[in-house]
């Protein structure tokens, strides 16, 4: 499944299927400064769960989301982790429930409050850690991945409470997880520690983006993920280059080699075994994708098909670490190893495990002058596609519609969120939608990581409306 645009949005007015569209917007915009002002306030904490970084500022990030919970109406507030395999406390995650008035189905609403660590300060045009507003943008780490989706959860409920009051009998849980940017060691292990108290019938994970500024979008389809290590053997030992070089070729040049016959000519992953297709409706123009990945003038694009199904639906194998000596340390040796990681994005429907033994077959037989190769597999993740026809996709489209006042459309997003194949395999029977804050520009991970406020806004009303309409009219 590829991206597709929707139909038109129904009229907009004060009541549309059964929902105050005027009231909940208004609602919105009456608390808009003040999720803007604990927005700010949530960027300028620096919770960051890898090992190297301080665990103190990641419990403030908890406790701060925990607050700002607590204010949203929610009573039943907790913070709860569990170990990692090595026995390490995982990272804290905020949960918090109201329970569903009989005959209301409970929505599960995710974010993660932990950001990626800020990499070069000198990158950044102002503090990553200090919000700062330039041309209808929010600038600093997390402020689009993924702490506005925090806010756009909690603000959003709070206007459709505040609106509906007692009509409202929605159950709520609201899943803020602690160490999404470390790879959630721990997911897993929480869902089950804790599969009943965030057992849900719809689940929205708010962590993609949309298709553009103005233009709203659900995700219906995420890229699986498997990586690994690649590693040529040569020499015993080094040698020196002068003395030795000639009738062997150093591990860099045959790593190098080998690395190349992982595309062909066109620039598509040439590994035999592997899923892709070409269905997008909805596309990129080259000069757009240009300009959002930044790509030098002069670089030809890689692969065929659209762009769009090159980003979302075929696979695309980057390699992303190699280790040999360094140019500033380096001595005129012939290297005896070199090491490369390589990651691989996998189209809906392709099984991760007989993706990494299409890679070990591929990387064993095209080893170059008969050198020891040793083949690691590392992480794996399964793709994603969204049941469209559910009634919660269905919600979802004409609030984003109704809250942007443009059709919203269903995109594909190439990278991967793996841990949605553990929501599905617990919750089988839940409803899941993919949704966000971001935008093409956003920069997430990247320096001058950024948030268009007007699309915040929207997402936040976006949000309440799918709230009062699954309130309203169930899951039929």
């Amino acid at each position: 499944m590829t991206s597709t645009s929707a139909a038109t949005p129904q009229q907009s007015g004060s009541s549309v299927a059964g929902v105050d569209t005027d009231a909940l917007r208004n609602a919105v915009n009456a608390g808009f400064e003040a999720t803007m002002s604990d927005l700010k306030n949530l960027v300028s904490i620096p919770g960051i769960a890898w090992a190297s970084f301080a665990p103190a500022e990641l419990d403030r990030s908890a406790e701060a989301a925990a607050v700002l919970v607590r204010g949203a109406g929610f009573q039943d507030v907790r913070i709860l982790r569990c170990n990692k395999e090595d026995g390490t406390a995982g990272g804290p995650a905020v949960v918090a429930r109201r329970e569903a008035a009989e005959g209301k189905p409970t929505v599960l609403l995710y974010a993660h409050h932990d950001v990626q660590p800020p990499g070069d300060p000198a990158l950044w045009e102002s503090e990553p850690f200090t919000a700062v507003e330039r041309e209808g943008r929010l600038y600093g780490r997390g402020a689009a991945d993924d702490k506005a989706g925090i806010m756009a959860h909690v603000a959003a409920y709070a206007a459709v409470t505040r609106v509906l009051g007692d009509q409202f009998g929605l159950g709520v849980t609201l899943f803020f997880e602690g160490e999404e940017e470390a790879g959630s060691p721990t997911f897993r292990t929480f869902l089950e520690t804790h599969q009943e108290l965030l057992r849900a019938d719809v689940i929205v994970v708010a962590d993609s983006s949309n298709w553009k500024v103005g233009v709203p979008a659900l995700t219906t389809s995420l890229r699986g993920l498997i990586d690994g290590t690649i590693e040529v053997q040569v020499l015993e030992h080094a040698v020196h280059s002068g003395m030795y070089g000639g009738p062997v070729l150093d591990a860099p040049t045959l790593l190098s080699r080998l690395i190349a016959t992982l595309h062909d000519d066109e620039g598509s992953v040439a590994i035999d075994g592997l899923v892709g297709f070409d269905e997008a409706t909805v596309d990129l123009t080259e000069a757009e994708y240009r300009a959002d990945a930044s790509v030098l003038d002069g670089v030809k694009l890689a692969g065929s098909g659209s762009i769009a199904s090159r980003m979302w639906t075929k696979p695309a194998l980057s390699i992303i670490g190699f280790d040999a000596p360094a140019v500033d340390v380096a001595s005129n040796t012939l290297v005896p190893r070199a090491r490369a990681k390589f990651s691989l994005r996998l189209a809906p429907g392709q099984v991760p495990a007989e993706a990494m033994e299409a890679v070990r077959r591929h990387v064993e037989a095209n080893t170059p002058f008969g050198a020891k190769v040793v083949f690691t597999p590392g992480e794996s993740g399964n793709a994603y596609l969204t049941d469209r026809g559910s009634a919660a996709a269905a919600y979802a489209m004409w609030a984003l519609g109704e809250s942007w006042g443009v059709p919203a459309v269903e995109m594909g997003i190439g990278g991967s969120i793996p841990f949605i194949s553990d929501l599905t395999e617990l919750y089988p029977e839940a409803q899941i939608l993919v949704t966000g804050v971001e935008d093409p520009d956003s920069r997430a991970h990247s320096a001058n990581e950024s948030l268009h406020i007007g699309d915040f806004r929207n997402a936040i009303v976006a949000e309440a409306l799918l709230l009062a309409r699954l309130n309203s009219e169930g899951l039929g």
